[in-house]
């Protein structure tokens, strides 16, 4: 499946193959999940939303404030639809943090696409430690966001980014944000004490 991706409408600087990946990466969260007591797979909300987004350009850069570290930047479109609104028209806050969450969790795939040739289990294992969004203006139905994620820190434990929504109908920034995302420490066993 992977293989017969067409990346032809994938701009940037990295390698056929490491386009290839990202591809699969969103479109694995666009297909849902199996839940885990039948075995079945179930689609969720946020795979809906992962769905709607096109990729169009992967690129890994030499950091401007510190050139002999790398940035990945990965940048996603998508258009405003009726199922992204909230009540009164315009994107639903939710939503957005929907796409900072997946979006800005990208460039760190591809960093490790990037410096291994491999995304290595412990990408796949990363957890939330805080995202910060600050909401600018709204989207409204049928406008066109594009969402730019690029790596801020690549640490062994934390790893960060900054993704900025901006309408790029109506000129104007939606939504930046800076996501922290950690490898979890294993849980310890514990004797429950009453």
């Amino acid at each position: 499946m992977m293989g017969d991706t067409d990346i032809s409408q994938v701009e940037g600087n990295t390698s056929p193959e490491i386009k290839r990946a990202m591809l699969a990466r969103v479109q694995y969260l666009a297909t849902g999940h199996v839940t885990q007591s039948t075995g079945e797979q179930f689609g969720t909300f946020e795979s809906k939303i992962a769905s709607r987004l096109r990729l169009i350009e992967v690129s890994i850069l030499p950091k401007a404030e510190e050139p002999e570290k790398l940035e990945g930047r990965v940048v996603f479109e998508v258009i405003v639809d009726e199922e992204m609104a909230n009540y009164i028209g315009p994107l639903h806050g939710g939503v957005a943090a929907i796409l900072i969450d997946d979006c800005s969790s990208m460039p760190f795939y591809l960093i490790g696409l990037a410096t291994s040739g491999h995304v290595t289990t412990y990408v796949y294992v990363l957890v939330s430690q805080s995202l910060n969004i600050v909401y600018h203006s709204p989207a409204l139905l049928g406008d066109k966001l594009r969402v730019v994620s690029t790596t801020l820190t690549v640490g062994n434990r934390m790893l960060s980014s900054r993704c900025e929504v901006w309408n790029t109908t109506r000129h104007k920034l939606v939504a930046s944000a800076v996501h922290v995302k950690m490898n979890p420490s294993e849980q310890k066993a514990t004797s429950a004490k009453l």
